[in-house]
């Protein structure tokens, strides 16, 4: 399976060194030429204001809704969360607007309110390490978006279909489960 991750800013090497431990095929997207060769996406962390301007510069946002819409997996980690939400507190316009789902960014504070925990994950036996760094909250979902984790009672994994999202950074660990678990819902979507 050749999985990319989109390249304009984030945690490019560290997704693709995770999608391979997970038995994927990691591709660095920086053309949206690209997209027709892979089989899933990944939107890495970042800044989403930044991330959404990148995409829209650079031809990516029409290009990415077709993905999605032709059934291809899309995972938003972090400030790729609020990439893929339809709408963000405090924004007059979303970006992709994949998921129905309200979230704020930065939500759990600043850098230094930075931390990692280990979450249990709906699908996923034992418990993940996830790493929050001014990590966004998914606030509120719609009745097709499923819920696969919470910490303190705040949803921090969500999955809408083809469409996976974190607010948490699982790239940034040894654990890569939460990238098996999107190749698995690929594996499903084309059963």
């Amino acid at each position: 399976m050749k999985i990319g991750v989109l390249a304009l800013q984030g945690a490019v090497a560290e997704h693709i060194r995770m999608i391979e431990l997970a038995g994927g095929e990691g591709i660095a997207v920086k053309r949206t030429e690209q997209l027709g060769e892979l089989d899933g996406i990944i939107l890495p962390g970042g800044e989403s204001t930044t991330i959404g301007k990148l995409i829209r510069k650079y031809g990516f946002l029409e290009e990415l809704k077709q993905f999605a819409n032709e059934g291809k997996a899309v995972f938003g980690t972090c400030a790729g969360l609020i990439v893929v939400a339809d709408e963000i507190i405090g924004q007059d316009e979303a970006h992709l607007q994949l998921m129905d789902m309200k979230v704020s960014r930065n939500a759990f504070g600043r850098q230094r309110e930075s931390f990692e925990t280990d979450l249990p994950v709906k699908g996923i036996s034992e418990p993940v390490r996830a790493v929050f760094i001014r990590a966004p909250l998914i606030n509120e979902v719609g009745p097709e978006v499923e819920v696969l984790s919470t910490y303190k009672d705040e949803i921090v994994a969500a999955k809408q279909g083809n469409v996976l999202a974190t607010s948490f950074h699982p790239e940034l660990t040894d654990d890569f489960r939460m990238h098996a678990y999107f190749l698995d819902m690929i594996r499903a979507t084309r059963q």
